[in-house]
């Protein structure tokens, strides 16, 4: 098979089209063919790379490990040139490369790369630019993926977030349906008392004043509680049936047992039942409203925080932001992952702060990592933590981001920013997160540093006010 290969078929390979004729016969020469069937492994995350090789024949399917799966990563096919490259620091694998379809290919090597350096300056030059090439695809590789799962975190806190208001508008809709059809025969028993005008002015003023007033009691559990009980005694008392949500309507909007005591004198005892039963009527529809209201307006702003998040309604260049607007949105966007942590969020924000002149879009995704990696670092902590800072530092903002977690370990704390490296656990993190956020930072001609002990990390951004 070697005697076929030829330096023509060689140079035909876009990457060695500059290659001069006799330094590709020196790869010919120094090389060796060698077959693998399909279904086989060339090398596996963490074997040592073989030497450069050129597929001469056949696929190999290069794939990244991701927790207990592999996601494909990319295919090599005939003239693929791939193998460990001339000044690369990747001497070990990062990806599984599987054969799909029989492969035979050209192999230099590993101890002939010295003197391929020393002796072939152009086939060297054109590995060198295939390495380059690599770098770029895999970290673009990676960017995206670190982007599809900071994506999916938020899109999964995002649908719970969406579900529970959801779920209440359906519930207080149909709650409503049935009640409304039960508000004729309520309506009917009313009618049938004959009230004069000065009882059925004084009904209408009670149900008006308890659905007008504009404080309605916050109250504890314990607070609820005494009140409900106080009320069921009252109206057991006074044989009134449906006792229970009587005392829960008149709870909610703020009524005791000082109101019923005044109601009765102004009723007679025949009447006061259909009375209190109107009332209720009147008050758990209110209620049932109020209910679908606050969800949906839950809903709202939900979307809102998701426009302003991705800034989707207004160019992508820079312009003059509140940096605060950014911040509160990116926590509405993971207040579950908040919530479903037990996280306590504290805003120290200095709200005479100027705008900024800065890419909204790519600054919140600067918070979303920040920010993620502090809840991250406080998982499983029955105590957390966040507190966000902003205040002014001369001409520029500084923002503060700080968890209360373990801390970051001496032996790695240089080493954060550095592209692909990460703490967390294989599937969780790309190791490209705080990459992004330094190369955003530097594009806002601002800084970011890492203040570090245990229970205390401290995330420090500034930017200029205006550039």
């Amino acid at each position: 098979m070697k005697d076929n290969i030829t330096t023509t078929w060689l140079r035909a390979i876009d990457s060695f089209k500059d290659v001069p004729l006799d330094q590709l016969q020196w790869f010919i020469d120094r090389g060796t063919v060698l077959d693998l069937p399909s279904g086989n492994n060339l090398f596996s995350k963490g074997d040592q790379m073989p030497g450069p090789f050129v597929i001469l024949s056949g696929k190999l399917m290069l794939s990244v490990p991701r927790g207990q799966e592999l996601h494909e990563a990319g295919i090599f096919e005939t003239g693929a040139i791939g193998g460990y490259l001339p000044f690369s620091r990747g001497k070990f694998a990062g990806v599984v490369a599987d054969v799909v379809e029989d492969m035979t290919y050209l192999q230099l090597p590993l101890g002939e790369i010295d003197e391929m350096i020393r002796t072939q300056f152009d086939l060297t030059q054109a590995l060198v630019h295939v390495m380059a090439n690599r770098i770029r695809e895999a970290t673009a590789f990676e960017q995206q993926n670190e982007k599809m799962m900071a994506l999916g975190k938020l899109s999964a806190g995002l649908a719970h977030e969406l579900n529970n208001p959801a779920a209440a508008v359906v519930r207080g809709s149909v709650s409503l349906l049935q009640h409304l059809k039960a508000v004729p025969d309520v309506f009917r028993q009313v009618m049938s008392l004959g009230l004069d005008r000065t009882e059925a002015d004084h009904l209408t003023d009670i149900i008006l004043n308890a659905l007008l007033r504009t404080a309605k009691p916050e109250l504890s559990m314990m607070e609820r509680s005494s009140l409900e009980d106080d009320l069921l005694d009252w109206l057991d008392d006074n044989n009134i049936a449906e006792a229970a949500e009587i005392a829960e309507s008149l709870v909610d909007f703020g009524l005791g047992t000082e109101e019923l005591d005044k109601l009765k004198k102004e009723f007679s005892a025949t009447a006061f039942p259909a009375v209190l039963n109107f009332i209720k009527s009147n008050l758990i529809t209110e209620k049932i409203v109020m209910d679908i209201h606050e969800a949906s307006g839950r809903i709202s702003d939900l979307v809102g925080a998701v426009k302003s998040f991705t800034h989707m309604d207004q160019g992508h260049g820079k312009q003059f932001a509140d940096i605060h607007n950014g911040i509160r949105s990116t926590l509405k966007m993971l207040q579950f992952k908040i919530r479903n942590a037990n996280v306590q969020v504290v805003e120290n924000f200095d709200s005479t702060l100027p705008e900024i002149n800065a890419m909204i879009g790519e600054l919140n995704q600067v918070w979303t990592n920040l920010l993620d990696n502090a809840l991250d670092a406080m998982e499983g902590q029955k105590n957390g933590k966040l507190v966000i800072t902003t205040l002014r530092n001369k001409e520029c903002v500084r923002v503060t981001i700080s968890d209360n977690g373990p801390g970051i370990p001496e032996d790695v704390k240089s080493r954060i920013f550095d592209p692909f490296f990460t703490t967390k656990q294989i599937g969780k993190g790309t190791g490209l997160g705080l990459d992004v956020v330094m190369r955003i930072i530097k594009q806002h001609k601002g800084a970011v540093k890492v203040q570090s002990r245990p229970g205390q990390t401290d995330f420090i951004v500034e930017m200029p006010i205006g550039h």
